[in-house]
């Protein structure tokens, strides 16, 4: 993308949106503070006069600078100034899963963002041509596919709207020229001069290395991620269509996407790879490494007895069971002591294993109202056992024996819920009803209904 105009201004940005956003007119700010996001959000502010876009800020505080609190006042102040909203969220880091410091205030940061974006709104960032330079330097260093080096595109979906960077064509230094030009003050902030960080390491010490030889060598880089841009763009579509053909169906509580496994066995190890990683994202599940790349391939193609096997990286896991492929997030063990009341007329979220537990009306099937009585109900999981007569056979089945033939994986056995009426085995989460309790044709009865626990919007990877 081409500049018309010399060095950043109002109307280049001005021009910048117009073809990007058409008719939008609620754009969210994601302002730090720093001289980035402070242009950004002064120059939309000077725009307001002559287009109808709605300017809002918001500052994300997390605490983990002494310097925090008054950097998120002085959020404050200048917005105050500007005459627009901001809205402050405090979020409390923690290296989660492993993943590191940065890389858990990243995430959370996005997650609090992605709370204040409503159908319709975007989310603008102030990443700019040096940013871009930058992360693909990362990614070439850490070894990344066709669509790390594309890093990171000028819009994308973001939780219930859109994630924009409008300043991706724009160097680090047209922009300090603008806030000097208009008086800007902004908050800096010392650590990102700390050279021990991989990312200012490469911004202090290798960038101006390179261009003492290759005085264009930003834009260079740049022009390389968006070629990049464009091998992963056909890559994504071969994997679509590997996908379709691999997908399995889904049924009865299985809420997982699933993928069999002969018909990835029939994809060579690059198609197989490029669709797992599709997969993978479609799930905005965090990317596995190489390694980890490798170990879910062995999975598919080096079958145990059991057919049963899991690989696991930070935020995420690939599981096999028979012939079928799930990813998910990380699980953790249920409380197998688990027991919670339920009335049937309120949807119930069951701890510990991401389902949700609700009743519907029903003529015929589901539970009988009648048989339930005033019969207390709870919500318990299995802890070996339990038996069930099912409606037409003349005696019980144990549990285990129900669930290894309806080919229901492990891991979802231990998390499924189960509905007693005082301490008898009523239903099997929305699979079986007990005979003793089973609703008589034409009789009123509520039918149990499973679903998948929400963790929040969809939101697209951000770099």
């Amino acid at each position: 993308m081409k500049k018309t105009e010399s060095g950043f201004s109002v109307d280049a940005l001005r021009r910048i949106l117009s073809e990007r956003l058409g008719d939008v007119v609620a754009l969210k700010v994601a302002y730090s503070g720093g001289i980035d996001s402070h242009t950004l959000l002064h120059a939309l502010c000077q725009s307001r006069t002559t287009t109808s876009w709605k300017i809002s800020a918001l500052h994300v505080n997390h605490g983990l600078q002494a310097e925090s609190d008054k950097w998120a006042e002085h959020c404050l102040r200048v917005c105050r100034d500007l005459e627009v909203s901001c809205m402050v969220g405090r979020i409390q880091v923690g290296d989660g899963d492993g993943e590191g410091l940065e890389a858990a205030a990243r995430r959370l940061r996005y997650a609090w963002l992605a709370k204040h974006i409503d159908h319709g709104d975007v989310l603008m960032t102030a990443h700019h041509l040096d940013d871009q330079a930058e992360t693909i330097l990362l990614q070439l260093l850490r070894g990344g596919g066709v669509r790390g080096l594309a890093a990171m595109p000028i819009i994308c979906r973001f939780s219930a709207g859109k994630l924009m960077r409008p300043l991706l064509e724009f160097e680090r230094s047209e922009l300090e020229a603008y806030a000097k030009r208009n008086s800007l003050r902004w908050v800096e902030d010392a650590s990102n001069r700390d050279v021990r960080r991989s990312r200012n390491f490469i911004r202090h010490r290798v960038v101006p290395m390179l261009e003492q030889h290759w005085p264009r060598a930003k834009h260079a880089l740049v022009r390389g991620g968006r070629h990049a841009g464009e091998a992963a763009t056909l890559l994504d579509a071969i994997a679509l269509e590997d996908m379709e053909s691999s997908i399995a169906a889904q049924g009865g509580c299985e809420l997982d996407s699933v993928l069999v496994v002969p018909a990835l066995l029939d994809l060579s190890p690059e198609r197989r790879h490029n669709v797992l990683r599709y997969w993978i994202r479609q799930l905005n599940l965090p990317p596995p490494s190489s390694l980890h790349m490798n170990q879910i391939d062995d999975v598919i193609v080096k079958s145990t007895r059991s057919r049963h096997a899991a690989v696991a990286w930070p935020g995420a896991e690939v599981r096999r069971y028979r012939d079928q492929l799930f990813a998910m997030r990380r699980l953790t063990d249920p409380d197998p002591g688990l027991k919670v009341t339920w009335n049937l007329c309120q949807p119930i979220a069951v701890p510990g294993t991401g389902y949700v537990l609700k009743c519907v009306e029903s003529i015929g099937n589901g539970l009988s109202r009648e048989r339930i009585g005033t019969g207390a109900i709870t919500v318990r999981l299995r802890r070996g056992g339990e038996t069930c007569c099912l409606p037409g056979r003349a005696h019980h089945h144990k549990l285990k024996k129900l669930l290894q033939a309806a080919g229901v994986p492990p891991w979802q056995r231990q998390r499924l819920p189960l509905v007693f009426v005082d301490e008898d085995l009523a239903a099997v989460a929305d699979r079986w009803v007990c005979a003793p309790y089973a609703a008589r044709p034409d009789e009123p009865g509520l039918r149990v209904a499973l679903a998948k626990a929400k963790i929040g919007p969809g939101v697209d990877p951000v770099v």
